[in-house]
């Protein structure tokens, strides 16, 4: 019984160190290591070489493909550019396998030594997550060294044991227990990891292990097909295409291993030097290198085939009380949080910019149609608001990656001017209908002024969004200097219409509302410069 519970604390503990690496390194580097992601799709093979790193930076090619499916579902990433991005992946997730392969377990407790200094002294948050990454390390060799000291007993205190795995020479048992466990535990790094200390400890045949890891990676697809639900159908078809890599995969593979196997064990047994556990680890490191040179050329037929199994296109009508990136209806992911907020942002910032163009047209034509629909449009800008920062509340109590972290309270402040922006709008409508109503007029150069200072603030709050969006500052000088321009403009119109009234020009009623609406487009330049500031307040957060 000590045994076994030695065996489980050791598998606790190798969990434990795995996620809390995989963790830890994601917070520490996940969000500049996204943005290049974001960057490294154009070309297919720098696209592979890419997401293998990437994932062999964050140890999880779970974590990499649900980043993809999330990247493609908000709209930033095309169905094409995923293809080699999630190959890669499956190259990159290798890395773990090939680390426990090393006996590093004598030095275990000296590496979870400093990752708890670091961690608990620390006193910068990057510095908190390296001790996280590194104290994770520590306990995944920890529990290594447990699990093998057990293994090493099993068939001693536990015969059967030994009698039940040297059973497992079926293939397709191997495939299914391999895709059964990696399924449970979500990570065909730890399943292999396992495998490799197994037979290690002569407790599972070295051929079978060849099969058992072709079903690992058919397991590994679950974190990207859960990803997947509930999301728009380019996304589905990215999960898809990851699923399709791993089942074609195993087909090949697993028919070369029929015919091939008297040839296969001896030449891996060769190249890593007889060492067991290094022959698992680079079994699956072949796999994945042969299986992406292999699909690498026919990624377009994997796109068309994916289009084919899922087809049609989304027809959902973007009521605006709906949340289209974020919500319920969409799978969560700490490391996507802020992508897929920032994507909800930007469409309810565009939502507000068009609206208050439609204000502008409604005060000048008078149509109560358009008027009606400003109205409501603002109603939809407030319940995006709403839910918006109740989404980043949560958020912001969540282990972020740090440079997301940082980006939160930026984006409170760019719902808030957004909402700002959408209420100027909803004023303006009300300028249109008391205009209607009164039989009110503008003089001509009144309404030249107001029609080239809307401009203006048109073109400030679509450089604003985009660099908001883009968190790119070659717009920033533009920005500055379109302020500069309005907050003039506004001065300059303010004293022309004085110059009109005293001239009996225009009426009262008419002034008030023309200086209200000159003051109302150079608060929206100062809410759309604030949206592009906080860009600029998160680095120096």
């Amino acid at each position: 019984m000590e045994l076994i519970l030695t065996l489980l604390g050791g598998l606790g503990l190798f969990l434990f160190g795995m996620t809390f690496m995989s963790q830890g390194l994601q917070k520490a580097a996940g969000a500049r290591l996204r943005t290049i992601l974001e960057a490294m799709t154009k070309n297919k093979i720098v696209a592979v070489l890419f997401g293998a790193l990437f994932t062999a930076i964050i140890q999880s090619s779970g974590a990499t493909t649900v980043l993809v499916v999330s990247f493609v579902n908000a709209g930033i990433m095309s169905l094409a550019q995923s293809v080699g991005i999630i190959f890669g992946a499956n190259i990159g997730t290798t890395i773990t396998s090939q680390l426990v392969a090393f006996n590093l377990t004598g030095v275990a407790p000296l590496i979870l030594f400093i990752g708890a200094v670091l961690l608990m002294f620390g006193k910068r948050p990057m510095v908190k997550k390296v001790g996280e990454v590194i104290l994770g390390f520590g306990a995944l060799f920890l529990g290594i060294s447990m699990m093998k000291d057990s293994m090493s007993a099993l068939p001693t205190e536990y015969p059967m044991v030994l009698e039940v795995l040297g059973g497992l020479n079926n293939p397709f048992l191997g495939i299914l227990m391999g895709t059964v466990i990696t399924v449970i535990v979500q990570s065909s790094s730890v399943t292999v990891s396992i495998l490799l200390l197994m037979a290690s400890q002569g407790l599972v045949a070295l051929p079978v292990c060849f099969y058992v890891i072709l079903g690992c990676n058919i397991g590994s697809c679950t974190p990207a097909v859960l990803a997947s639900l509930n999301t728009k159908k380019e996304a589905q078809r990215a999960a898809l295409i990851h699923v399709m890599f791993n089942v074609f995969g195993m087909v090949v593979i697993g028919i070369l291993l029929g015919f091939g196997m008297p040839y296969f064990e001896p030449f891996i047994l060769r190249i890593s030097g007889a060492d067991i556990g290094r022959c698992v680890a680079n079994a699956d490191t072949l796999y994945k290198s042969f299986q992406t040179l292999l699909f690498l050329p026919l990624s377009g037929q994997f796109v068309a085939l994916a289009r084919k199994i899922i087809p049609g296109e989304d027809h959902e009508e973007d009521t605006g009380y709906q949340l289209l990136y974020i919500g319920k209806r969409n799978q969560f992911s700490p490391a996507t949080a802020v992508v897929d907020t920032t994507r909800e942002i930007e469409r309810m910032g565009i939502m507000a910019r068009e609206n208050l163009d439609l204000a502008l047209e409604a005060f000048f034509d008078g149509s109560e149609e358009k008027i009606a629909k400003v109205y409501e449009t603002e109603k939809q800008i407030d319940f995006l608001s709403h839910e918006l920062t109740d989404y980043l509340v949560k958020i912001n109590q969540l282990q972020l990656p740090v440079e997301d972290a940082k980006r939160i309270g930026g984006l409170f402040h760019v719902v808030i001017d957004i909402e700002r922006i959408g209420d100027h709008a909803e004023n303006i409508a009300d300028f249109a209908a008391k205009i209607k109503e009164e039989n009110l007029n503008i003089t001509k150069k009144g309404s030249r002024e107001i029609l080239e200072m809307h401009e203006k603030t048109m073109e400030i709050l679509a450089k604003s969004l985009e660099m908001f969006v883009s968190l790119d500052e070659k717009n920033l000088p533009d920005i500055l200097s379109l302020e500069d321009s309005i907050d003039q403009m506004e001065r300059e119109l303010q004293q022309n219409h004085v110059k009109r009234m005293g001239k009996g020009k225009c009426s009262p009623m008419a002034g008030i509302i023309f200086t209200d609406l000159v003051t109302g487009l150079e608060r929206v330049a100062d809410h759309a410069t604030n949206i592009a500031f906080s860009i600029l307040e998160k680095k120096e957060a």
